[in-house]
């Protein structure tokens, strides 16, 4: 089989470089994107509270709830380049609670849709023990994003070292 030329391998060498640092720009360009949106509907959302309502009801704590855990969430994924995935199922939790309470504080009745929300709030909490279990028994070492350090020979992960966990 006859050997590339050096040529070539200049140009995918550079093409590779080219689309991983397009990529990367992308990422960066869009979490940016994401995180200003999170940070504008929070400042709206306490404006409209401290101006408008001049009160704050149990859904507009929740929604800030829910805010706060994107941000955390989009600050984590800046400084690992990891999405973790309890962060997810948190939002996913008090976006259903803010409705349960809503629910129940406008319609006054019991029903089978609360059944099936608490089912759900009570399916992602278990989730949420099955990826904690995961992560403490399977733990991955999470490094700086720019650190090329492998963990040492025959040394494993602890689930200390787990920042995700």
């Amino acid at each position: 089989m006859p050997k590339p030329d050096a040529k070539v391998e200049k140009i995918e060498t550079l093409l590779d470089r080219f689309g991983n640092l397009a990529v990367e720009s992308f990422h960066y360009i869009a979490l940016f994107i994401i995180g200003c949106m999170v940070i504008w509907s929070a400042g709206h959302t306490v404006f409209h509270i401290l101006t408008v309502k001049q009160f704050a009801t149990i859904d507009d704590i929740l929604l800030l709830f829910i805010y706060l855990e994107l941000g955390a969430m989009v600050g984590i994924y800046f400084k690992t380049n990891h999405m973790p995935v309890r962060f997810l199922i948190y939002i996913a939790i008090t976006a259903l609670t803010r409705l349960l309470i809503s629910d129940i504080q406008h319609d006054h009745k019991a029903d089978m849709d609360l059944v099936i929300i608490t089912g759900s709030i009570l399916i992602l909490a278990f989730a949420i023990l099955v990826v904690r279990y995961a992560s403490w028994t399977y733990p991955s070492v999470i490094r700086d994003k720019h650190s090329e350090n492998s963990l040492p020979e025959g040394k494993t992960p602890r689930p200390q070292d787990d920042e995700l966990a």
